[in-house]
């Protein structure tokens, strides 16, 4: 969702999404299916880490078929957007959405025979992405978010279109949230 929002593209048909409909795990497998169709483009998978994990076996593919995809990692260690819905719509009740077990990007990327990069601060991020898109083979770079960072818009359970909570002025407008609402997620 960060991706679609900050990331520009000059041309049509550049972009692939799963439109922010829960669909945890489709960047990954989406990006090696078009590095295959287009080999000579340049493909970048803007996901979290949760979305990731969930499809982690295709730096095999990637592997496997010397696919120069590169993997940006927005790491914040929990499922961004259940955390999200949990802070905001569930009184911050968090349920299964933070993780201290992930892996090592960097070696996880070396181990998949691919290019390990990471940044944990402002300062570093520039020169990582440098890298990135500098190196000929895959990429995994992992960049270290604030755990608390949100992402919006996002249009809360049982509300219309029209009552999303567009930043985080709004985020007091979260608990007018029904009891209903609460029990669709």
């Amino acid at each position: 969702m960060w991706a679609a929002q900050h990331f520009q593209f000059d041309k049509p048909n550049r972009w692939l999404t799963s439109g922010g409909l829960g669909t945890m795990g489709y960047g990954l497998p989406a990006a090696v299916g078009a590095q295959v169709a287009h080999p000579d483009a340049l493909v970048i998978d803007i996901a979290g880490e949760a979305s990731t994990l969930m499809n982690i076996q295709e730096l095999g593919t990637m592997a496997q078929y010397r696919l120069p995809v590169k993997l940006f990692i927005l790491n914040n260690r929990y499922m961004g957007m259940v955390r999200q819905w949990q802070e905001l719509l569930h009184g911050s009740r968090y349920s299964q959405s933070y993780s201290e077990a992930l892996p090592d990007f960097i070696r996880l990327a070396e181990a998949f025979h691919g290019k390990g990069l990471r940044a944990t601060c402002v300062g570093e991020l520039d020169g990582v992405i440098d890298e990135m898109l500098r190196h000929n083979g895959p990429v995994v770079a992992d960049i270290c978010v604030a755990q608390d960072e949100n992402c919006f818009p996002m249009i809360p359970s049982g509300a219309p279109h029209n009552e999303m909570l567009l930043g985080p002025d709004q985020e007091a407008n979260a608990a007018k949230i029904t009891q209903e609402g609460m029990m669709l997620v």
